[in-house]
């Protein structure tokens, strides 16, 4: 068996890397302050501290197919877990649902809807992507007559505005958000071009990183 390509990189992390940066790591071990919960996709094209020129520690990272965010229930999952520890205990002051181009899980999702028997030999994901239903039927309501493109690009802007409503239903995220604690943002990035666009609530609609927040 070939050696896989990551194992020497992390020789040369603790090689290299590493001692320069020794001080730095020994003060990540003391705890964590990270300033958002950042839930993106679990695609392996989407590399969260080199888009946002961040380091360890700076943000809280969850990832999943189509960066869904199922609404509360009294069931336990990783992401409810994950959300209740980042708001609760982390007290984390921002939560960015982070959506991308060429979304593998927004096609399915897509596909789906088109052909329900689409995915019948992938049950688990037949399922997680019913949590994006709403931003499909949205996005194919509102893009009739529009080229799939132009229904892809409305599909992942509706699925992160369907999962901002989602994580609104989390008691703690609810609760932080009635105290004026914690802010919300919901991003899509392109692959291709770099550019990120966020959500702006006054207006309804998604405009470029630097008008959002007035870069």
């Amino acid at each position: 068996m070939a050696i896989p390509r990551f194992a020497p990189g992390v020789l040369k992390f603790q090689r290299d890397v590493f001692p320069a940066r020794k001080d730095f790591f020994e003060k990540l071990s003391q705890g964590q302050s990270p300033e958002a919960l950042f839930i993106t996709c679990s695609d392996s094209r989407i590399e969260t501290g080199m888009m946002t020129q961040t380091d360890p520690g700076e943000l809280f990272i969850c990832r999943n197919a189509g960066n869904i965010v199922p609404p509360h229930t009294n069931q336990t999952g990783g992401m409810t877990a994950s959300i209740e520890f980042a708001s609760a205990v982390l007290e984390v002051p921002h939560i960015i649902v982070c959506g991308h181009t060429e979304c593998g899980a927004m096609k399915s999702a897509m596909q789906l809807h088109d052909d329900s028997n689409s995915l019948d030999t992938l049950p688990h994901v037949r399922e997680w992507l019913g949590y994006s239903r709403a931003a499909v039927d949205i996005a194919d309501a509102l893009g009739n007559g529009k080229s799939d493109k132009d229904r892809m690009r409305l599909l992942l802007e509706q699925n992160v505005v369907l999962q901002l409503q989602h994580l609104r239903t989390h008691p703690t995220v609810a609760l932080r958000l009635a105290q004026g604690e914690l802010e919300l943002h919901g991003w899509v990035y392109d692959i291709a071009t770099g550019m990120v666009d966020v959500y702006d609530d006054a207006q309804n609609r998604f405009v470029p990183i630097d008008e959002r927040y007035s870069l």
